[in-house]
């Protein structure tokens, strides 16, 4: 009878575990479309305005909104951060 009470109890700590791991990924999925969803609205009129060619490719909208930074709405412009120029190497010759 003991190892039936372990053998139930440790398929339920691996059920347990199952279900926090799924419970963790959707809550993850969830914060992603959030966050997809505010970086939608506060871009899109300016994907409409500035990168009509590119729509609906995401990615080609995305390259187009940062290659545009400078023409973004502020909340827009918030989403694509100025990248630091990098330092290059100089060469001695």
């Amino acid at each position: 009878m003991a190892f039936v009470y372990c053998r139930t109890r440790r398929f339920a700590a691996f059920c347990t575990l199952i279900g926090l791991t799924a419970a963790l990924a959707d809550t993850h999925g969830a914060r992603a479309d959030t966050a997809r969803q505010e970086q939608t609205a506060a871009c899109k009129g300016d994907a409409v305005k500035l990168c009509t060619f590119y729509i609906p490719n995401e990615k080609k909208i995305a390259a187009c909104l940062a290659s545009k930074r400078d023409k973004l709405t502020p909340a827009c412009k918030a989403y694509f951060p100025v990248k630091k120029a990098s330092k290059g190497k100089k060469v001695s010759g």
